[in-house]
Order: C-alpha cells, then sequence, then structure tokens
C-alpha cells in the first residue's frame, strides 16, 4: 500500500529537536580531506583551510588545560567564522567537516530549524541546552526576517559569552557583482553585537548540483507516477494541493519527522503556488528531503515552476532559488541511492 504524507501528523518533543540538531545524513562522512577545491576558484582551498583552523581552534579551547586563580579553568569567549556564497559551492561540506572535527556536545541546524527549536523550548531554555555545546553550527543563515534574525542574533550573544564558537553559511543571490562584500556586511550588521568576533569569508563557484548533469526529467503522467509509487516500498503519493494544505497545518519543525524513513516522494498535478505562506512551507519540505537525500517525481507543472516568477523576484528570492536547485536534484536522485 502507498503512503501518502498528507496522512502522517508526527508528534515531536522539544528535546527530539534538540536532538536532531546533527548534520544531514548525507554528510555523515565529510571531513576537510574529502573536500575537494576547485583549482579555478582558490577561494575554496582558503575557506577549507581557515574551517580547518577553526575546528583546531575550538578543540584547544575545550580540551585545553589553561586554568586561571584558583585552579579553575578561564572562560573563553567564543569566536565565529562566516561562509558566504552561491549555492552548491560546499559551504555545508566545510560546516559540517567543523562540526565532526569538534568535541561533543555540539550542534548543527539550519537557521530555520534553531529558530524553531528556540520557539518550542522558550528563549531562556534554548540557551540553558545550547550553552554547553563547543560548537554550534548554523547553515543557511537567513536575514529577510526581521523578527527571526533579532531572535538569533540575541541567542548568539548569549551562547557566545558563555564560550559557544558560531560556524554559519549564507546563500548569496546569483548575478550580482560583488554580493559577497554585501551579504557578509548585512550579517555583520544584523548580529552587531558580537560580530567583531565573526572571520567572514567569501566562497565562489558554480552550483556542483548541476555541474555536467542531465536536465531534469520532465513530469510524468499521472498513471506512470501512481505505478512508480506502487514500485518501491517506502513511498508516498499525494496530489500537491492535499499535501499543501497539509503543511500549513504542520508545523516546520515536525517535516525532518515527517519524512523519516520514505524512500521516494510522489506528487501529483504539481502547479504553481500562488500563496507565499504555502510556498515558503514547501521551500522547509524541500529542505527536508534534500537533506534526506530523498527523491521526487512529479506529474503536472516543472518542478522549477512551483515558485512564481513574482516570488523567484521576491524579497524570499534566496529560499525559492535554493528550494528549485534542491528539487531538481531531488528529481535525478533514484531510490536506495547514497548522496
Amino acid at each position: 500500500m502507498v503512503l501518502r504524507l498528507a496522512d502522517i501528523t508526527p508528534d515531536v518533543s522539544p528535546d527530539e529537536l534538540v536532538a536532531q540538531l546533527v548534520p544531514p545524513s548525507m554528510f555523515d562522512e565529510v571531513s576537510f580531506d574529502s573536500y575537494i577545491p576547485d583549482p579555478g576558484e582558490p577561494s575554496q582551498a582558503e575557506a577549507r583551510d581557515a574551517c580547518r583552523a577553526f575546528a583546531e581552534e575550538v578543540v584547544k579551547a575545550k580540551t585545553g588545560k589553561k586554568k586561571g586563580l584558583f585552579g579553575k579553568k578561564k572562560p573563553v569567549e567564543g569566536r565565529g567564522i562566516y561562509l558566504d556564497g552561491g549555492f552548491g559551492v560546499g559551504k555545508t561540506h566545510l560546516l559540517a567537516s567543523i562540526f565532526h572535527a569538534c568535541p561533543a556536545p555540539k550542534s548543527f541546524g539550519t537557521f530555520v530549524e534553531l529558530t524553531n527549536v528556540v520557539g518550542a523550548l522558550g528563549f531562556n531554555r534554548a540557551v540553558e541546552e545550547l550553552s554547553t555545546r563547543s560548537v554550534l553550527c548554523i547553515d543557511e543563515f537567513e536575514l529577510d526576517d526581521p523578527g527571526d534574525t533579532m531572535l538569533v542574533s540575541r541567542l548568539l550573544a548569549e551562547l557566545s559569552a558563555a564560550g559557544v564558537f558560531i560556524a554559519a553559511t549564507s546563500n548569496t543571490l546569483p548575478g550580482q557583482l560583488g554580493e559577497g562584500r554585501f551579504a557578509a556586511a548585512d550579517f555583520l550588521r544584523e548580529i552587531r553585537k558580537i560580530s567583531g568576533l565573526f572571520q567572514t569569508l567569501r566562497v565562489d563557484g558554480p552550483d556542483y548540483r548541476h555541474r555536467d548533469l542531465p536536465p531534469a526529467p520532465d513530469p510524468m503522467s499521472n498513471a506512470d507516477l501512481e505505478a512508480t509509487a506502487a514500485e518501491v516500498e517506502g513511498s508516498t503519493l499525494d496530489d500537491f494541493d492535499e499535501l499543501c494544505r497539509h503543511l500549513d497545518k504542520l508545523h516546520p519543525s515536525k517535516y525532518n519527522r515527517l519524512v523519516g524513513g520514505i524512500t521516494q516522494v510522489c506528487l501529483e498535478n504539481v502547479h504553481p503556488v500562488e500563496n507565499q505562506a504555502i510556498a515558503l512551507r514547501v521551500v522547509v519540505l524541500a529542505d527536508r528531503l534534500y537533506d534526506a537525500g530523498i527523491p521526487v517525481r512529479n506529474s503536472g507543472a516543472k518542478l522549477d515552476e512551483i515558485f512564481t516568477p513574482e516570488m523567484i523576484n521576491g524579497g524570499y528570492k534566496k529560499k525559492y532559488l535554493r528550494a528549485t536547485s534542491r528539487l531538481l536534484a531531488l528529481s535525478r536522485f533514484q531510490p536506495g541511492d547514497t548522496h
């Protein structure tokens, strides 16, 4: 029997949300050594070396024997590193490498996942839980929501004062001259309380998800899509509108659990989404599917037509471009592959 995502309503406790703050499974085995810089993009090798040095600094700070008066270990204020660049240049690989190289306890999550955790735990408890970490890695730091940005800026100030090192990445928009400098300036302005602690690095290069790859496949017919779903155990088959309605009722913090154990997602009757609130939920779902490496098949419109031109050119452009890139990548995945 083929499952439907729209029939799944997972329960996730606040403690589970914290425990889930680890890199996506596709980055379980990555390291600085497995990051292969593009010889034509010197910023990639520079970023790798700087991230390795940052991780070594965390290890030294957290495992060193420096003592102050009365034999107590001297408190160390956390330092930060910020990787800025376009889509698919290996920033998450480097961020996960930092995570793997640092001592436990440690946490890794996207900006959205972090705000979800703070919302679920409450600010004070989130600070209490995360202040024990050696490092907090934040992927896809976002500056398009002033409220969330202020919340996370305050959180980082508290954690840094407690000795937590902070590593963050963010995607800049493609096709903008000097976008790295502007994005870094925006980031530092928004976290001005601790901006002096951050080293900002630019990582250049083309989107690896589309290097030497064929175009995404055309949508299937509904009949072929249903047959594809039936052929692969653990597949889901949902009408796109029904799934969107379900996503609207389900808190994004539960999307990770929603797709847990799923081997393939099949979407019938895909079409452009007119409601921006729903479109942003689809973005979060695309992120969770990509983290889990779950293939996506569809009928109806092409996957790069889900977000309207007005949305792509609006204030959430980064989110929509990232989601489109990831959905196209997922359309090339095969069930059971490791990525």
